[in-house]
């Protein structure tokens, strides 16, 4: 017998519409138990990952840009096996833990000594300044090492050959300025050319007599160039 509803009720649902949409959603419910793969109901859900310490995550990640690296000074006993490029090569091709013996390199960092050159007869920290010595004197000086100096004294034969190569940078620039003056009727440009080439000798003379490792890159072909072209003439 359907319930008697006066006209002031306005409910539109069914009172069977409850229990008809409990019935609908549990046998949804089985049915979703029923397609659940086996796995999933036999394997147990995951866990939570253990908690880790946020810096512990950047342990080996790269080093920050704003700390400089730290410095690693040279290991004792490198130095020059040769000029420019050749050298690199050399060094690369040394075997790892092995020392070069005194006659293909020596250290740039260690003060020339006051032994006796070869060939030459004079102490070795003077063979190494005398080729930069100004007013030509440096130059007649390399050329004479060059030829006299045998190539296992290698630091004055560098030294030599750089030295020699500088004069020669300076004469040139010498003979241009004066040209440049003729045609301007101005030696300023000459004159300070002269100064400063004068003054970068005697800095040249300091540095390498305590030491100081003197290498201009810019004159390395030139360097190799000659070291190999003007050979030894005293055997």
């Amino acid at each position: 017998m359907s319930e008697k509803r006066s006209k002031y009720d306005t409910d539109p649902l069914d009172p069977d519409f409850v229990r008809r949409t409990e019935e609908v959603m549990e046998r949804t419910r089985s049915l979703g138990r029923e397609a659940e793969p086996e796995t999933a109901r036999r394997d147990p859900a995951p866990t939570e990952e253990a908690t880790r310490r946020f810096d512990e995550q950047f342990t080996n990640s790269y080093p920050s840009v704003f700390v400089p690296p730290a410095y690693q000074p040279p290991a004792h006993g490198q130095g020059y096996a040769g000029f420019g490029a050749d050298a690199q090569q050399q060094q690369q091709q040394q075997p790892a833990g092995t020392t070069p013996g005194p006659s293909s390199f020596y250290d740039p960092a260690a003060r020339p000594s006051q032994r006796p050159v070869a060939k030459l007869g004079i102490a070795e920290n003077v063979a190494c300044i005398l080729p930069y010595a100004p007013f030509y004197i440096g130059l007649i000086a390399a050329i004479v090492e060059l030829l006299i100096v045998p190539r296992q004294e290698t630091r004055t034969r560098f030294h030599a050959a750089q030295g020699l190569a500088l004069h020669l940078v300076f004469i040139a620039g010498t003979l241009a300025f004066k040209l440049v003056g003729s045609i301007t009727d101005s030696g300023l440009g000459g004159l300070l050319f002269g100064l400063a080439a004068f003054v970068f000798l005697v800095v040249s003379m300091f540095r390498v007599w305590g030491g100081k490792p003197h290498h201009i890159a810019p004159l390395d072909d030139t360097t190799r160039w000659l070291n190999e072209k003007l050979e030894p003439q005293v055997k």
